[in-house]
């Protein structure tokens, strides 16, 4: 099973003991890796100074052998892809990606403290870790899913429910409202790119109809962080051409009907159609 799981931490500066006090806060919280991957320190020849000042920590062979012995005392391996090539990391650089790209929209020219970095990324990592890979059980009446905080924490990721300050002026709001109002900026925006990767309306259409009893995720783009409505297919309804695009499903709450295009199967279950 592939999580995708994500671990943001934030550094005051590209020095060497500030990546290795960023890597021991790794280590405490989610424990001693087997093996650690990362980009070659090639890849950054020529980028912005920031990247390549970071390249030079790793070819600087004094610097270098701080991190070597570091990991030698924890006792794991420490790999680094092939020189010139990125798609070697894609695993990792989807995610990274996806934060980097939404993060520099919702946080824009604002200048925030360290703290407050600091806490926007940690949300914005307990969203990407927030997401149902695959149901939790085959019980018809589990509404549950696994998600990549499973591996992390052993259980789902909670969030206490905060109100929506999307439609309040940025001068009326404290610094903490403010804050949560860059999460529920980037959730409605990751959102938005998640879901249709997972709708596969034209698989279902044209293929095969949903499996009766599979756990799928119902599309509400006003839904709060990190709160996921799953439910499961209980009847399908084929059109007069014999295509389905209505279902029934019951959730936690109740019982209903919604258009295939308002429900995605999630990954693992797309993996088992396949």
């Amino acid at each position: 099973m592939l999580t995708r799981a994500i671990h943001i931490e934030l550094v005051s500066d590209l020095t060497t003991e500030a990546f290795l006090a960023a890597l021991r806060r790794f280590t405490s919280r989610r424990g001693v890796p087997n093996r650690m991957f990362s980009d070659n320190a090639t890849n950054f020849v020529g980028a912005q100074n920031e990247l390549e000042r970071l390249a030079q920590m790793f070819r600087d062979q004094h610097e270098s052998r701080k991190i070597v012995d570091f990991c030698c005392k924890l006792g794991f391996e420490w790999s680094f892809i092939p020189p010139r090539s990125p798609h070697f990391g894609g695993i990792w650089e989807a995610g990274v990606k996806q934060v980097k790209y939404h993060l520099t929209r919702v946080v824009g020219d604002r200048k925030l403290t360290y703290e407050e970095l600091y806490t926007t990324l940690t949300q914005i990592e307990a969203v990407l870790n927030s997401r149902p890979l695959a149901p939790s059980s085959d019980d018809p009446n589990d509404f549950s899913a696994i998600t990549p905080a499973h591996f992390l924490i052993g259980r789902e990721m909670q969030a206490v429910a905060e109100p929506s300050y999307l439609n309040i002026r940025e001068s009326k709001l404290s610094r903490w409202q403010l804050i949560q109002t860059m999460l529920q900026h980037f959730w409605k925006r990751w959102i938005s790119e998640c879901l249709p990767e997972l709708q596969i309306r034209s698989k279902w259409l044209k293929r095969k109809d949903i499996p009766l009893g599979a756990l799928v995720l119902i599309v509400d783009q006003n839904a709060p962080p990190l709160h996921w409505q799953l439910g499961r297919i209980t009847a399908i309804h084929p059109g007069p051409d014999g295509v389905t695009r209505v279902v029934s499903l019951r959730t936690s709450k109740g019982d209903y009907k919604r258009a295939v295009s308002e429900i995605c199967l999630l990954p693992l279950e797309m993996d088992k159609e396949d």
